[in-house]
């Protein structure tokens, strides 16, 4: 679902990109429970509209996985006023662009239009939440879909199960223990009952946070969108996932064996806090410090100096329950992925026993001032945030917030932090290796 975006667009990103202003946003809710948030700015003649629904891989049943990001794709088939197959005939013909994508925590559609299209958009959204329709030819299209882009980006992909041989060792009872894209066995297996009833659960306004941003005039959105959406049958409270995960007090030990790779990867991977946890802000420093560019620990390490990796990573996923911190290295030469091992954790207790230099720290601060720059650098970006605010921190001024957040973390905190979740006995040792590897 990626069209080209337009070359408006691309003006717009560098005119916004100058420099970082303050997001001076309004909100308000429905009636019906859906939460509105609009962002006025009048530099260009584009507006973003999209719908944050809060509904992910975590939300879906056992045995049914794959179900969110199905619906990614099943919630452009059609509506009872658009004709399947036309939505994206309908968006391209008026200028615009659109996407959507999904996670363990959360759905995202939206459109990119010149402003004067505003009002398409949001009775597209409106038409997209009220009036789908799911049927078994939509579903068994949806399905091919699925299946070719599983078999594209993940079954075929060099690499392309590391995140799921992560997941299914590190949760046994958290819905995190599968991949947003799921199995093919789940869907095939299920009844379009099922797919009728998830939409009826989830697909609803109070389980929905809509972002207008751009050329708008605010009292007119505001009637477009009570016109559009003011009608809609609030649903039912959508039930939180309230699953805990027992600690990990022992090195989990596991390999994964991929018949698309010859050169083995060693990833170490700890349960973390989730999102909106102070701590998970600073293991994302973390991260900066030991693989952001050529010049952090491990690559400079392992990769330049002792020339025992070509490639090595460290990276905070952090997510709305449970972050997982994971590093990984790809050998060079003759390593035994039991010296990366060695070699890594030699960083990290650098971590823990010593404090990083006022160097290092004044880098970190660049870095991440550069991050919140640029996140707000375009209209697409500031929506998408003001959407994840509001829906996982219940907060949505944190888009004027982060970095101040950021700046203040201490060298002191990044070393307590390390201390506290990268632990040998707090993790998984993964071995994914070829399939030739196999004894």
């Amino acid at each position: 679902m990626k069209n080209t975006i337009l070359s408006l667009l691309a003006v717009c990103s560098f005119v916004l990109g100058i420099q970082a202003q303050q997001v001076e946003f309004e909100e308000y809710d429905l009636d019906n429970g859906l939460h509105v948030i609009l962002h006025q700015d009048n530099t260009v003649p584009v507006v973003v509209t999209s719908v944050m629904y809060h509904v992910g891989a975590k939300n879906e049943a056992p045995g049914r996985s794959g179900f969110a990001h199905f619906f990614e794709h099943l919630l452009f088939e059609g509506t009872e006023n658009i004709e399947r197959g036309k939505w994206f005939e309908i968006v391209s013909s008026h200028g615009g662009s659109n996407n959507a994508n999904t996670t363990d925590d959360r759905t995202y559609y939206y459109e990119i239009f010149p402003s004067n299209n505003v009002e398409l958009a949001l009775w597209m959204e409106s038409e997209r939440m009220l009036h789908p329709i799911i049927n078994q030819i939509g579903v068994d299209t949806q399905n091919e879909v699925v299946k070719e882009e599983k078999r594209l980006r993940v079954d075929n992909q060099p690499y392309g199960n590391v995140l799921k041989a992560v997941k299914e060792n590190m949760f046994k009872v958290h819905p995190y223990q599968w991949t947003t894209i799921g199995s093919m066995e789940d869907l095939d297996a299920a009844t379009l009952e099922e797919f009728r009833a998830f939409n009826d659960k989830f697909y609803v306004p109070n389980n929905a946070t809509l972002v207008v941003a751009g050329d708008i005039d605010k009292s007119n959105v505001k009637k477009l969108i009570n016109d559009y959406f003011g009608s809609i049958p609030k649903g039912a409270p959508v039930p939180e996932i309230d699953i805990e995960e027992p600690p990990i007090t022992k090195q989990i030990n596991a390999k994964y064996y991929d018949p698309n790779i010859q050169i083995p990867m060693l990833i170490h991977a700890y349960r973390t806090p989730g999102m909106t946890e102070r701590d998970a802000y600073v293991l994302d420093m973390i991260s900066s410090i030991l693989s952001d560019g050529k010049s952090s620990r491990l690559y400079k390490k392992l990769v330049d100096d002792q020339k025992q990796a070509f490639q090595v990573g460290a990276i905070n996923f952090s997510q709305e329950d449970y972050g997982t911190y994971i590093t990984l290295a790809l050998p060079l030469n003759d390593t035994s992925l039991e010296t990366l091992t060695e070699e890594i954790d030699e960083e990290i207790v650098r971590l823990q026993t010593e404090l990083i230099s006022e160097r290092e720290y004044e880098k970190l601060q660049n870095i991440y001032e550069n991050r919140f720059v640029n996140a707000n650098s375009t209209l697409a970006g500031i929506a998408n945030s003001l959407a994840d605010y509001h829906v996982f921190y219940g907060d949505t001024s944190l888009i004027n917030k982060t970095n101040d957040i950021y700046r203040s973390i201490t060298r002191e905190e990044i070393q307590e932090v390390a201390q506290r979740y990268l632990q040998p006995n707090q993790r998984l040792r993964l071995e994914y290796l070829p399939e030739s590897a196999k004894q």
